[in-house]
């Protein structure tokens, strides 16, 4: 089926990488977005690829894996067709470790990513000392450095993507063409809303979240995770802050005082934040499905239609993957959607 003809519906992170895997198959592809490349919420400002927990291996971190293990040759090739920066460096991550049990844990976990991650990255407890004035806060002067996160600079990524895209033959618009063989719904936390509405049941909601960047160069330093915020150096000169989870919201994009709660939290984790001016605020809204698992697969009512959506926070992480599966279930039929990530996993 390389030569079908696709319009994608939705410029977000989940829907340029469907179409750069069905270009990359010979397939036709039309994106289309009203609102242009990276307008929801894939145009925010921390991405953070990172892992979960190397423990209870499940198909949805072994997904995760694979995908946070293709990002490499995957962003490279998109460099390549655009010319442009995407802003993705392996760098690592570091979060610390609170007290005695938590240092037991993280040494256990130490010994099952070495199983699981197949030797292709690292997780380690390490002396805060060794990394400087990067150092999170620790009260047991312990660290956890993983060597698989990565960051990505979300709207540098949507943008090289998408001219990727144009130089493979796709076309960018803002309005669908009739007559395309295929459709892909890959429409945010909107299209939850609407599918929703269509099917009669509740396969989803949107969560607003809220996220800064900082005028401070540590480019090439690892992520930080500590009391539930990100701190991501991205390679600009620019060091993003996130995020907010706000399930409850009555302006979508505006910023507010929850996000100052965050960026104070930021300091305390990383002193070395203390001085740098905020550059810009940002909110969006994003798609959270029911399962908490992306939604990928067939329409479950309409014909030759299929589902891209719910990539939450590990949209960008899984994006590679997602959009290789996907073109496999378009194109050639093959499904190897993993367990609890299908539509039929939400209704």
């Amino acid at each position: 089926m390389t030569s079908a003809s696709i319009t994608i519906h939705g410029a977000g992170i989940f829907g340029l990488s469907v179409a750069y895997f069905c270009l990359k198959k010979g397939a036709r592809v039309i994106v289309v977005d009203p609102g242009g490349v990276g307008a929801g919420a894939s145009g925010g400002v921390v991405g953070a690829l990172s892992p979960h927990t190397p423990e209870n291996w499940n198909p949805k971190k072994a997904f995760q894996f694979e995908s946070l293990m293709m990002a490499a040759p995957f962003w490279q090739d998109v460099a390549r067709l655009s010319g442009r920066d995407p802003g993705y460096g392996r760098v690592g991550r570091l979060q610390p470790l609170a007290d005695d049990r938590a240092v037991s844990l993280a040494r256990a976990r130490q010994e099952t990513a070495d199983a699981l991650w197949q030797g292709k990255a690292v997780w380690e407890v390490i002396e805060a000392d060794l990394v400087g004035d990067w150092a999170p806060v620790s009260e047991t002067g312990l660290l956890i450095r993983d060597t698989l996160s990565a960051r990505l600079h979300p709207r540098q990524g949507c943008a090289a993507l998408a001219a990727a895209i144009v130089t493979l033959g796709g076309e960018i618009t803002d309005s669908a063409p009739a007559g395309q063989d295929v459709t892909v719904l890959a429409t945010g936390y909107t299209g939850l809303l609407e599918l929703a509405k269509e099917l009669g049941v509740p396969v989803g909601s949107g969560v607003k979240g809220q996220g800064a960047l900082l005028d401070l160069d540590r480019a090439g330093a690892p992520q930080i995770f500590a009391e539930g915020v990100h701190i991501v150096p991205h390679g600009d000169g620019t060091v993003a802050v996130g995020s907010t989870s706000e399930r409850a919201f009555d302006a979508a994009t505006a910023t507010d005082a929850q996000l100052d709660a965050v960026l104070e939290t930021a300091v305390q984790v990383c002193p070395a934040l203390a001085d740098a001016p905020v550059l810009s605020r940002w909110a969006g809204v994003r798609p959270r499905a029911r399962s908490r698992a992306p939604m990928l697969g067939a329409h479950p009512r309409r014909p030759a239609t299929f589902i891209a959506n719910g990539g939450f926070k590990i949209g960008f992480g899984v994006a590679p993957k997602v959009g290789q599966v996907m073109a496999d279930l378009i194109l050639d039929g093959v499904d190897a959607i993993p367990e609890g990530f299908r539509v039929s996993d939400n209704l």
